[in-house]
């Protein structure tokens, strides 16, 4: 990797199995991403994410988001590794505006459905699947989303579609989601990136 390659920093949850995390920092790793993962945080040191991302050897950092310096800490961290750019993977916390102020229009997330349907508080994983069958929905999908004070209500920067099919659980789709994820959240971190450089 070149030493010049802008850093992510990505944010993890407490529960989630880390791959987008994953795919993210396999991006990276190929090429396929002209980026490097600068440091991966999580709330807790047994979240499985973070045990993934010390696997793959990424620097990791256990952050108390309850803590009353919470976000003032955070963002300093996030600068010290020279982070240009900020990805939730998981993550299911409103951001302290510390961290939004450092990063403006630098957080992205990923959500897993075509937004702005099925998003706000509460609209996660299982959750946004069982929604879109519920609705009866023909496609969905996943977004990636520049994050604000507001859940899921950020610019959309990118979209990924696929069909919902006769016979779908929340398990089928959210396996056909999940898999346009891993590929659209690395192009749309490179699309931002780009911005950020001008092109």
């Amino acid at each position: 990797m070149c030493v010049s390659a802008p850093r992510i920093g990505i944010l993890v949850g407490t529960r989630g199995r880390g791959s987008n995390m994953r795919a993210l920092a396999q991006a990276c790793a190929s090429g396929r991403l002209a980026a490097e993962v600068g440091l991966v945080v999580g709330p807790r040191a047994d979240a499985p994410a973070l045990e993934v991302a010390r696997a793959m050897g990424l620097p990791v950092r256990v952050h108390d988001f309850t803590a009353e310096d919470a976000g003032p800490r955070l963002a300093e961290a996030l600068s010290e590794r020279r982070c240009r750019l900020l990805c939730l993977a998981g993550f299911l916390r409103l951001l302290p505006t510390e961290v939004l102020d450092a990063f403006p229009g630098r957080v992205l997330n990923i959500h897993p459905a075509l937004l702005p349907k099925f998003g706000g508080k509460g609209m996660y994983g299982r959750h946004v699947h069982e929604a879109v069958l519920a609705a009866g929905e023909t496609e969905s999908g996943c977004s990636i989303h520049r994050v604000t004070p507001v859940y899921d209500e950020g610019e959309v920067v990118l979209q990924r579609r696929c069909p919902v099919l006769p016979g779908d659980t929340p398990d089928t789709l959210a396996g056909r989601v999940l898999a346009l994820e891993h590929q659209a959240y690395a192009e749309a971190v490179a699309k931002v990136l780009r911005e950020l450089d001008g092109d």
